[in-house]
């Protein structure tokens, strides 16, 4: 799977039946983070798909943290 933006991320998720809405877009994150890392874990998910989703997911991260800075 290639994902290369957030919504990639989320719809991947998705897939697996887990839809994350914590009305705080850092606690989203973190939230799909931890919901990826289980897939791996759990051996659903593959371990590029694994790479590539924690590495969009933090610099969604960064770009959040940039915008509260400001």
């Amino acid at each position: 799977m290639d994902l290369k933006s957030f919504y990639d991320v989320q719809q991947l998720l998705k897939a697996y039946g887990a839809i994350i809405y914590m009305g705080e877009r850092l606690l989203d994150i973190e939230m799909m983070e931890l919901e990826v890392s289980e897939l791996y874990k759990a051996k659903i998910i593959e371990v590029d798909t694994y790479r590539d989703a924690l590495l969009v997911l933090r610099a969604e991260r960064e770009k959040e943290r940039k915008k509260t800075r400001e």
